[in-house]
């Protein structure tokens, strides 16, 4: 019983922080690895590189860090969840889907169309 106990109170006296209040750890290599090898399968023109593709996850992961926590959880929560999808992890689709999120909840409130509605005097 005290053996219980004892698990408990460590269990309960340590902080628990959100995994969405840090960024998230994601393994890019083997996304810009496998990007990469279908860029020079399909023979693209301008296939993107390793290190490009590594840089510019590097890039997106530093930028997220101005931005993450500011971010709302439920965006933030979303956002990795579409960014880790299929396997295939990235920090540029992260990035990208907070912009994208971000944008959208700053955009105006478009006027309320009335058109031949038959509520259109209502208020």
């Amino acid at each position: 019983m005290s053996v219980v106990l004892f698990s408990l109170a460590l269990l309960t006296s340590q902080p628990v922080t959100p995994v969405s209040d840090h960024i998230p750890r994601l393994t890019v290599e083997a996304t810009c690895k496998e990007t990469t090898a279908v860029d020079q399968a399909m023979k693209l023109a301008e296939a993107q590189s390793l290190a490009d593709c590594l840089r510019d996850e590097t890039s997106a992961q530093q930028q997220l860090g101005t931005i993450w926590q500011t971010t709302p959880v439920s965006i933030r929560d979303r956002c990795e969840g579409e960014a880790v999808a299929a396997g295939l992890q990235s920090y540029v689709d992260l990035l990208t889907c907070i912009q994208l999120t971000d944008t959208a909840n700053l955009a105006p409130s478009p006027a309320p169309l009335r058109g031949a509605s038959r509520n259109r005097n209502a208020k």
